[in-house]
């Protein structure tokens, strides 16, 4: 594997850390609903000022979440066929395992934040205080859909289609960040953590996916 691009991830996943412990220690005020806390107060106060709620985008983000999804379990039945029409997990691609992995991985974090919560939202959904940071669907985008074009890689023979549905694939999880920042669900550190974590991740899958090809 190079260096750098590990070393790439590294920082990502150093600078995820460090963002998390500062949103955890830095200007925590109840700024939030039934007096939440949350760091970064001043910033995350008069970012959400600004944009204001727009639950017409939390609700289109939301639904077009299933997108991402089906791009999971579309990759999982590609490997469960390898796996019936080789008979064996070793003969099943090996980005197609390491995707599998992956997706556990990002599974796992999702619960992790569930549990751990560092912050609520900066409104109720349904009279409910939810977690949010990191932003789920910031994370489930931006970890699933850059995955979606580093699996197809090679697999899409047609150069003219996969330009197409790469920039389609772009298009859609630059909208679902937009989206999401704009509808005022989430504290903006909770998308710049969502950021800060899924960049970590892709990185670190895109070196392991080029070396297993090798």
């Amino acid at each position: 594997m190079k260096k750098r691009n590990l070393g790439i991830s590294a920082i990502f996943f150093v600078a995820f850390v460090l963002w998390t412990v500062a949103v955890c220690l830095f200007d925590v005020k109840p700024v939030g609903p039934e007096n939440s806390a949350v760091g970064f107060s001043a910033l995350n106060a008069m970012f959400h000022s600004f944009t204001g709620e727009h639950l017409w985008l939390y609700d289109i983000s939301d639904l077009l979440s299933i997108i991402p999804l089906l791009s999971v379990v579309g990759f999982a039945f590609l490997g469960l066929w390898q796996l019936i029409k080789r008979k064996s997990l070793l003969k099943v691609d090996k980005d197609i395992i390491a995707l599998g992995v992956y997706y556990i991985v990002v599974i796992a974090l999702f619960l992790f934040f569930e549990v751990v919560v560092i912050n609520y939202r900066p409104m109720l959904i349904e009279g409910v205080l939810e977690a949010s940071y990191p932003s789920s669907t910031t994370l489930l985008c931006l970890t699933v859909m850059p995955s979606v074009i580093i699996g197809l890689k090679d697999r899409i023979k047609n150069k003219k289609f996969a330009i197409l549905l790469n920039t389609v694939i772009i298009l859609f999880t630059a909208f679902m960040v937009i989206a999401r920042i704009i509808s005022g669900v989430h504290w903006i550190t909770d998308i710049i953590g969502g950021i800060l974590l899924s960049t970590a991740l892709v990185v670190l899958l895109n070196e392991v996916t080029k070396k297993l090809k090798n």
